[in-house]
């Protein structure tokens, strides 16, 4: 039988890495503890570094940036769509009657 995927709140992942940087812990030692793998740790450890208001963003959250990213590509399908819909329009209006 599949075993369960974990979910770990951002709370949990902050504290596990400041366990490893500021509470003299090895990257092993705490994720053997914590009953993680080291990988996941590390990776836990750079995405902190490298943006901590936005790591760990959580299901359906987004920065910013990304956000407006995803509004603009909604935007731009649409008004593609409603251009083309234009463009057959004007094609079999232009026909005409035979």
């Amino acid at each position: 039988m599949k075993e369960k995927r974990r979910k770990y709140t951002r709370e949990f992942k902050i504290e596990a890495v400041k366990m490893v940087t500021k509470g003299g812990y090895g990257l092993s030692q705490v994720a053997r503890d914590l009953g993680i793998t080291t990988g996941m740790l590390a990776r836990w450890r750079k995405q902190l570094g490298d943006d901590p208001r936005y790591a760990f963003p959580g299901k359906g959250h987004l920065k910013e940036s990304e956000e407006e990213v995803r509004r603009l590509e909604r935007e731009v399908s649409r008004l593609r769509m409603e251009r083309d819909i234009l463009k057959k329009t004007v094609g079999i209006f232009s026909k005409g009657p035979k």
